[in-house]
């Protein structure tokens, strides 16, 4: 069982309202999506495009549901843009999160990125890069790890995501160990991995000791099965279902085995729900309890919540 004094249990907003697809969720409110999360029985989340702007008015309205920001989302160019002007955005997220109580930022490669594209085939389409754009991606890394860690005691974890130059295991392993374990850590995506053709499982029992921040994403392979047969789209993947909560009976992912090995390795951080559905479909709120019963119920964690 993990310790809920070392790991804290938090959900994403994009259930509520799609970051990538704004059209979906759109009827949703911010207070409407931290209150729900709250009554779901989560203590934390990570920041989505509602959010407001302000830090003071992010953090008021997050205290007094006695909830706090886990992460978010940091979307880099170390491949394709100056390091220095990736690092400026970085300083300006690093800021942000610091006033509002977050132990990690979850940084994404986006250079070459396809995962927004409705017209490229996830699968089939993405950027591979040279040996020498590696050694640049890499070396930024290290360069943000050292920034975020150093001065404001946050967490730099890389983001591994469909459509990226990273998506794989042999991608995922190659940035691990191209880069500096005291400043890069791993943000460990069950459905990333899977979604890819990957074990989870094999990535985590490598890299348990990197993970520095985890989600926890269900998987209804049917619908992957249809992405890779019809080329479909991340986007269209995404509208279509291929995502769900821990505890769905329609996903598949193996959490057991992945609860046990972060235990094993002594993980602290957060441990985030989340995964991208269609809200008129897929019940923000009922699926965010589906997923925290699930998990208090294998772990231990959220405590048990009577709200009905």
């Amino acid at each position: 069982m993990l310790d809920p004094k070392k790991v804290r249990l938090g959900i994403c907003p994009i259930g509520w309202s799609n970051d990538d697809m704004w059209d979906l969720g759109d009827e949703n409110t911010f207070q409407q999506c931290i209150s729900e999360m709250k009554l779901a029985g989560f203590d934390g989340c990570e920041v989505g495009h509602k959010y407001p702007e302000d830090k003071k008015v992010l953090k008021h309205m997050l205290d007094v549901r006695n909830m706090t920001i886990a992460s978010k989302w940091f979307s880099s160019f170390l491949v394709d843009k100056p390091y220095e002007e990736v690092e400026a955005e970085f300083i300006k997220e690093l800021d942000y999160l610091s006033y509002v109580g977050a132990t990690a930022i979850n940084v994404s490669e986006q250079s070459g990125s396809i995962q927004g594209m409705l017209d490229k085939r996830i699968l089939k389409d993405k950027r591979v890069l040279t040996d020498e754009e590696w050694t640049r991606f890499c070396d930024g890394m290290n360069k943000l790890g050292k920034l975020s860690l150093e001065k404001y005691g946050i967490r730099t974890c890389f983001h591994h995501h469909m459509g990226t130059v990273c998506q794989t295991v042999e991608e995922t392993t190659r940035l691990m160990e191209n880069t500096d374990p005291k400043y890069v850590f791993l943000c460990f995506d069950t459905g990333h991995f899977t979604f890819a053709g990957e074990d989870p499982v094999a990535m985590l029992e490598k890299f348990a000791d990197r993970v520095g921040h985890v989600h926890l994403k269900n998987m209804r392979m049917p619908i992957v099965d249809k992405v890779k047969a019809e080329d479909w789209s991340f986007l269209k993947a995404v509208r279509e279902g291929a995502f769900t909560v821990p505890g769905d009976p329609d996903g598949c992912v193996e959490f057991d085995k992945v609860f046990d090995l972060l235990d094993k390795a002594g993980y602290t951080g957060w441990i985030m729900v989340e995964a991208e559905q269609d809200p008129a479909k897929a019940n923000p709120y009922e699926y965010a309890k589906m997923g925290r019963e699930y998990i208090t119920a294998h772990t231990g964690l959220g405590g048990e919540v009577v709200l009905k």
